[in-house]
């Protein structure tokens, strides 16, 4: 187990270091600006005008600081004296308002980029096939969600209107810092090239670490979803202290990561405070030279200096902002990469509903690969009339279970064609073809939600006389009602609260209600005890009564259910007959007979091949 875990988590990071690689940050900023800011353009308009008045009011402060300087400390004027801290309440009461106007905007823009993202993710995942969904962990995709895009969020509005707030404080600060003194903002201002070529050559240190770091919590969330999930096999065979090392090598590299993103981080401060010393001294030994043997005033340079000092904040934050955007920019590609991706699985735009199907299926020289150059069904060719059963049989990676996944469009074929009621199912919308079946496994899926919820799921608008009469014909009834709250209950997460006989009936009621004409069945009773199973046989007659059957059998007792018997090796429709006729021969199906049903009429499929467990 635990060396498929560590390939699997080998073989997504070995992905993810190719997420983006077609990005560049111009082009990924643009685009987040573009697709995530740019719609909220009123919202962005107010914080445009707010931050512009704010930048202009804090370019006025080292006017006002002049003016103190010149004309009541050293021109002793009272009136100025009452007039200037007058002046200076109302420009400050006003600069707080729009201040808080704006960080009101920027914190709504930050939450709609959030949203608007986590809707798209959703979406996108909802939508996308089962084989790219099979193919990548989950764990990667929760990283994405919850971690990456709280970085674009970041990136996308509060780093790019920082940016922009920053950027128009620095313009009026210097542009009054120039218009007191030209020479002396070129003394302050001269070093600023440098900082930008030393800040150039982190980035390409930050985009590494950032990378690394981001690998690092995909790693992480991919290592506890497998632990949870295999949780019983790693409690019983002792492997706790195992999976907690494999689990604190990723946390220590992935701090690590961490770390070397901070210290490049942590270098920029420095670097924008040490040129500013540099340029501090160059102005202060020229304004004071200026001031012993030239024009300058006090209220020049004490305005000047103040200039200075406020210019200072908005350059250092630019300064760190950089780094922020360059982590937003490398998380946004990481979610585009998902995003970008179309589903192998389209609805045509002419493709008309499947109108009241009958459920006869057709499969036509059907082939189809996970893999390049690795077909699971070559040629397959299957008639299943309307209300007929049709069971699958044959050894592990026959193609069974794409079989039953081609029917609700899972996959589309490479070649050939699945047909309902005589139509090709591609040329039918994707949400009418899946209304056309009910599927049923062998691990039933139960949601966190109530009982009720769970057997409405698909028939949101049934009644509460139609869940009732469903959950009586999965004979259900009896175990809700002796449930705290029947079917207000919580089943709890994975129906956990449920023993295994319950989540089955639930999901028996469920495709009940659906009143699908067609059933998909992967031997849904293959997992109970005898005693569960002889309480959902009778619910399980019940729903296949009058509807076209299309079942994987491992047990005697559902492979005799068949009306017809499709016995399949590797991707081919080997032998068809029903049981006696298909024993008769002495085939495959005789031989399978022979070697795997055991005393209990049991028969013991070998262990899944990879090609087989991607589709189930």
């Amino acid at each position: 187990m635990r060396n498929i875990l560590t390939d699997n988590i080998r073989k997504d990071a070995e992905d993810d270091r190719y997420i983006g690689a077609d990005y560049h940050v111009p082009e990924t900023v643009r685009r987040i600006f573009k697709e995530h800011v740019a719609p909220h353009w009123k919202v962005l308009s107010v914080a445009l005008v707010t931050m512009t008045f704010v930048a202009a009011t804090t370019g006025a402060l080292p006017f006002l600081m002049k003016n103190a300087a010149d004309q009541i400390f050293v021109g002793k004027n009272t009136s100025m004296l009452y007039m200037l801290p007058l002046i200076v309440i109302v420009v400050m009461a006003v600069r707080s308002a729009a201040e808080y106007v704006s960080r009101v905007t920027e914190a709504f823009i930050a939450g709609r980029v959030t949203t608007d993202l986590q809707k798209q993710l959703f979406e996108t995942l909802a939508l996308a096939d089962l084989g790219w969904l099979h193919g990548t962990h989950s764990g990667r995709f929760v990283s994405v969600f919850m971690n990456d895009v709280g970085l674009v969020r970041s990136a996308a509005a509060s780093t790019l209107t920082a940016m922009v707030k920053n950027l128009l404080s620095v313009f009026f600060l210097v542009a009054s810092m120039l218009y007191m003194d030209w020479l002396l903002t070129l003394l302050l201002l001269i070093v600023m090239p440098l900082g930008g070529w030393l800040l150039r050559f982190q980035r390409k240190r930050m985009k590494q670490s950032v990378n690394r770091s981001l690998q690092g919590v995909g790693d992480l969330g991919r290592i506890v979803a497998q632990t949870l999930a295999g949780i019983r096999v790693v409690k019983a065979y002792d492997q706790e202290t195992r999976e907690l090392e494999r689990a604190e090598t990723i946390i220590e590299r992935t701090f690590e990561y961490g770390m070397q993103t901070q210290r490049t981080r942590a270098a920029t401060g420095p670097i924008t405070e040490g040129l500013s010393g540099i340029g501090f001294a160059g102005a202060i030994f020229y304004g004071g030279w200026q001031g012993i043997h030239g024009g300058l005033t006090l209220g020049d340079f004490m305005g000047f200096m103040t200039a200075a000092m406020l210019v200072y904040q908005p350059f250092k934050s630019l300064a760190s902002l950089h780094n922020t955007l360059m982590e937003g920019v490398i998380a946004a590609n990481r979610v585009y990469e998902i995003l970008d991706r179309k589903s192998m699985v389209q609805t045509p735009p002419d493709a008309t509903p499947l109108a009241a199907p009958g459920g006869a299926i057709t499969f036509e020289n059907v082939t189809y690969a996970y893999e390049p150059g690795k077909p699971v069904l070559i040629d397959f060719s299957l008639e299943i009339p309307a209300g007929s059963r049709v069971a699958l049989v044959g050894p592990s990676g026959a193609g069974k279970s794409t079989v039953l996944n081609l029917v609700p469009r899972f996959f589309d074929p490479e070649s050939g064609r699945v047909l309902i009621d005589g139509e090709d199912i591609r040329d039918h919308t994707l949400s009418s073809v899946r209304r056309a079946s009910a599927l049923l496994t062998q691990d039933p899926v139960i949601f966190d939600d109530t009982v009720g919820g769970n057997i409405r799921y698909g028939s949101p608008d049934a009644s509460q006389e139609d869940l009732e009469e469903a959950a009586q014909a999965a004979a259900a009834s009896e175990f809700i009602a002796a449930l705290p709250k029947g079917f207000d209950t919580e089943a709890g997460e994975d129906g956990n609260r449920l023993s295994g006989g319950q989540k089955q009936r639930i999901a028996f009621a469920r495709a009940i209600l659906k009143n699908a004409p067609i059933i998909l069945l992967d031997e849904p009773t293959s997992a109970l005890d005898a005693a569960a199973e002889a309480k959902v046989q009778d619910a399980m007659d019940t729903l296949l009564q009058g509807r076209t059957v299309l079942m994987i059998a491992h047990r005697l007792s559902t492979v005799k259910k068949a009306d017809k018997i499709c016995v399949m090796d590797a991707g081919r429709v080997v032998e068809v007959g029903s049981h006696d006729e298909l024993l008769a021969r002495k085939g495959l199906y005789a031989s399978l007979h022979a070697a795997q049903f055991t005393e209990s009429g049991v028969l013991e499929p070998a262990a899944e091949a990879p090609t087989e467990e991607a589709a189930c």
